[in-house]
């Protein structure tokens, strides 16, 4: 027991002079790697600087102050290993990533998918920082562009976090990617109303409308005839191409055609539906000259067309009798 005691103080008291022995080596190790800490981050600021005034190079230079970063690290972090483990290689710890690399592959498969489409968005930079983009149901201005995710913030102020390797592989629309942006909407007017008319009118709205360009110049077309409207569509281009200038503009737009159309008697119809009505029994089935179903039945005669009232009073009376009918049966089948 005693043997058992003083090999374990002599284990204890021999860790305990090896710390002493490397405990200078720790110290300059941590002096060391935090020069190497102070350094990256002055690296980093000084990029960032350099590029913050240039707005095509601000995303790479964010890449390149993180890349500048993270491998001073790393080699401070060799640097100090060596220090407190004289007998340490570079060569060991990179052989030992080669076996395992694998495996981290495997294990952080997603994370380096997005750190590697991180990459990729930072130097082809399809959007940029401070740029208003669509990405699925999701529609905001871009915040920030990282190496794992791309941050944007929606109209409403909201924070929608996007993995890059989703914005990668899929489309994004980026409603500020050009100076100037096209806006359009749909105008019904009535099947009675000269279209002609209605486009001039259309016209000297959107031209009244400050915050439309002249070049390119605003336009009418005739896109549909529906239901119950003539459908003419009008479209125009703003500038700057953002989401608050996209609503004002609209805004005034809209408010400006309406008026005009309104002033100069041009109809804007709401969806209406008409309703015919007409007895369909078999001794008329197939007749069409018997029927009433909105086209012309030929030379002869026309049955007219029955009100809503008359129909309902009718089919009351035809369930009136039919219980009368049924009500006799019975009486009869008791006697």
């Amino acid at each position: 027991m005693n043997a058992d005691i003083s090999a374990l103080w002599d284990r204890i008291q021999g860790m305990i002079n090896g710390f002493i022995v490397l405990l200078p080596n720790i110290v300059l190790a941590l002096i060391v790697f935090a020069i190497f800490f102070a350094v990256a981050r002055a690296i980093k600021r000084v990029v960032k600087r350099l590029t913050r005034d240039r707005h095509q190079a601000r995303n790479l230079g964010l890449v390149l102050g993180r890349l500048a970063q993270g491998t001073i690290l790393l080699i401070g972090l060799f640097v100090a290993l060596s220090i407190v483990i004289p007998t340490f290689r570079a060569g060991d710890l990179i052989q030992l990533l080669g076996i395992s690399g694998v495996a981290i592959g495997f294990a952080f498969r997603d994370i380096l998918q997005n750190f590697l489409a991180g990459i990729l968005i930072l130097l082809t930079e399809p959007f940029q920082i401070n740029d208003q983009i669509v990405f699925k149901g999701f529609e905001g201005t871009v915040e920030n562009i990282e190496t794992r995710a791309t941050t944007i913030r929606t109209y409403d102020g909201r924070r929608i976090v996007i993995p890059n390797s989703e914005l990668f592989t899929n489309s994004v629309t980026v409603n500020t990617a050009f100076e100037s942006r096209r806006l359009q909407y749909d105008v019904g007017i009535g099947y009675g109303d000269d279209i002609d008319r209605a486009k001039e009118l259309m016209l000297e709205a959107l031209h009244s409308v400050p915050e439309i360009l002249k070049d390119p110049a605003p336009d009418v077309l005739l896109m549909e005839l529906a239901e119950s409207t003539v459908n003419i569509r009008i479209r125009w281009w703003i500038n700057p191409p953002r989401r608050a200038d996209d609503l004002a503009s609209r805004d005034k737009v809209l408010s400006a055609i309406k008026k005009t159309l309104v002033e100069n008697g041009i109809d804007l119809p709401f969806p209406t539906q008409q309703i015919l009505f007409h007895d369909q029994t078999e001794e008329i089935d197939g007749d069409r000259s018997r029927q009433r179903e909105g086209w012309p039945s030929g030379k002869g005669e026309i049955p007219k067309p029955r009100s809503i009232s008359s129909s309902l009073r009718l089919l009351a009376q035809k369930q009136d009798d039919g219980n009368s009918k049924v009500d006799s049966t019975t009486v009869n089948n008791e006697t």
